[in-house]
């Protein structure tokens, strides 16, 4: 098996404060995935970003992307890497393709035959294409985000690291974005996306870490994460038929049971609903519903950490 597009080893920051901003984080993002870095604003995400592209010195541990151990092989590595990080800065009194023209020359591995063609393509890829010409210094918090987008995309990428990408972006733009890193996965580049907002990563990760207080308490493929042995049956009856569906579901294995009324719900582990509902209505028991309620990542990350979280702009 080749090695993951990003790997960490303990790695670690800790302030001249003595702040520990990240803690010990060992990351494994696969080659191909859209690995979705989530934790509220605070947690470690950015500054551990810092560390992986070379921004930031760790404290300890130690990083590798694309194979190459940063910051030993940046000039080697970078070239390979597109990135968006916190804050995108660019010349005020330059207009957004002038800004990406001044990027790309100071390149020295980008071709500068084909640089008009890359910066337009760029451009029109995040819809910036009409204020090409327009000063950076009047464009809006989300155009700015755009041209952030367009710079990490002037040259194909084998790996983007995207820093809260949608930031100041309304849904439209938002849309167009998670539609953009889809575009960049199925063309063969891996993919980390670090934001606050469960509602983005949920729709367009296929891997996930999650990071709270500078520690990555977890990570995974997302559906893993998510599994059905993490399900609950929730079955409606008559109060008459509590009893013999609750020894349905203990006989099926279904433990532990807990009743409310008419409810009773118990952890589905990896038994199918349909055998469920078969078996119920071949021991008399009138099944008025049947619901699976599978667990969410803001129900997983409250289960880790004990705190509420950023469902939604």
């Amino acid at each position: 098996m080749s090695a993951p597009a990003i790997e960490t080893s303990g790695l670690t920051k800790r302030f001249r404060s003595g702040q520990v901003a990240v803690d010990g984080v060992d990351l494994a993002v696969p080659h191909g995935a859209v690995y979705g870095f989530l934790g509220p604003n605070g947690s470690g995400k950015t500054t551990t970003i810092r560390m992986l592209l070379g921004l930031v010195s760790p404290t300890a541990g130690s990083a590798r992307l694309l194979g190459q151990p940063m910051p030993g092989d940046a000039l080697e590595v970078l070239p390979r890497v597109g990135a968006l990080v916190e804050g995108p800065a660019f010349h005020p009194y330059l207009s957004g393709r002038a800004n990406l023209a001044r990027l790309d020359a100071c390149d020295s591995t980008a071709s500068r035959s084909s640089s008009p063609r890359r910066i337009g393509e760029a451009l029109e890829r995040v819809g910036l294409t009409a204020a090409a010409r327009k000063p950076y210094r009047q464009y809006s918090l989300g155009m700015k985000q755009r041209l952030g987008l367009a710079a990490a995309l002037l040259r194909p990428r084998d790996l983007l690291v995207l820093d809260e990408p949608t930031n100041g972006l309304d849904p439209q733009g938002t849309r167009e974005v998670r539609h953009l890193i889809r575009e960049l996965a199925a063309e063969g580049a891996t993919v980390l996306v670090s934001s606050h907002l469960l509602a983005e990563i949920e729709q367009v990760c296929t891997h996930i870490g999650i990071m709270s207080q500078g520690r990555l308490l977890a990570q995974s493929e997302r559906a893993a994460l998510v599994a059905d042995d993490a399900a609950t049956l929730v079955v409606t009856t008559g109060l008459d038929h509590v009893t013999t569906a609750a020894e349905v579901l203990r006989g099926l294995g279904l433990e532990p049971i807990t009743a409310e009324g008419t409810h009773l719900s118990a952890s589905l582990g990896a038994t199918a609903p349909s055998q469920v509902a078969a078996a119920l209505v071949h021991a008399g028991v009138a099944v008025d519903g049947l619901e699976v309620r599978r667990r969410s990542l803001e129900q997983l990350f409250v289960e880790l950490t004990g705190e509420g979280f950023d469902v939604a702009r």
